[in-house]
């Protein structure tokens, strides 16, 4: 019986550690007045706000392109993203560029995201990081790796993998393809 108990309780240590983010290095910035976070492992760099050209006929979400040396890198509106309407520019919106691991390619696929304001750089233990909520949020669950608390305040991390699934982004542009053209069939966005 104790042999049961031991097996469950290493079997639930693991699914807990595969679900958890690891401690480490975050990124904070704002959106719409909330915290959120993301690993700095995947952040190329921060830029100001501008130089954006917007594509026809692309998901509400993804608010156009910029040249960033030479390559083009659509940008991302996370609060439209979270459906929460669309970011309003100050001066301290920035685009983040993150670079994505596509897992049919060998390379590398740059992307930008645009957050009302960056905070900083934290380090967050991995203890500190809590499961994301089942329900209450005002972004899809799926989107929230974790709830980290610091200084007394929660901070959001992000799943970037699901946030900025490119698969998924395809289809919902598909999806907006399909209305223009009248085709539109029964998914919902």
């Amino acid at each position: 019986m104790n042999a049961i108990i031991k097996t469950k309780q290493s079997n639930e240590l693991v699914t807990n550690a595969q679900t958890f983010p690891e401690s480490g290095q975050y990124l904070t910035f704002v959106l719409g007045g909330e915290v959120f976070a993301l690993g700095i492992l995947n952040i190329k760099e921060i830029i100001q706000y501008g130089d954006l050209t917007e594509v026809p006929m692309m998901p509400n979400f993804i608010r156009g392109v910029i040249n960033l040396r030479g390559r083009v890198v659509p940008v991302v509106d996370l609060t439209a993203r979270f459906n929460r309407g669309t970011t309003t520019i100050s001066r301290r919106t920035s685009i983040v560029i993150l670079e994505m691991e596509q897992s049919d390619q060998e390379d590398t696929q740059s992307i930008g995201i645009v957050v009302d304001a960056v905070n900083e750089v934290v380090d967050i233990p991995g203890k500190e990081i809590e499961p994301p909520p089942s329900f209450g949020a005002k972004i899809r669950p799926d989107f929230i790796s974790g709830m980290a608390k610091k200084d007394g305040r929660f901070i959001i991390v992000l799943n970037l993998d699901q946030v900025l699934s490119i698969d998924e982004m395809l289809a919902l542009g598909q999806s907006v393809d399909n209305w223009g053209d009248g085709k539109a069939d029964d998914t919902e966005i």
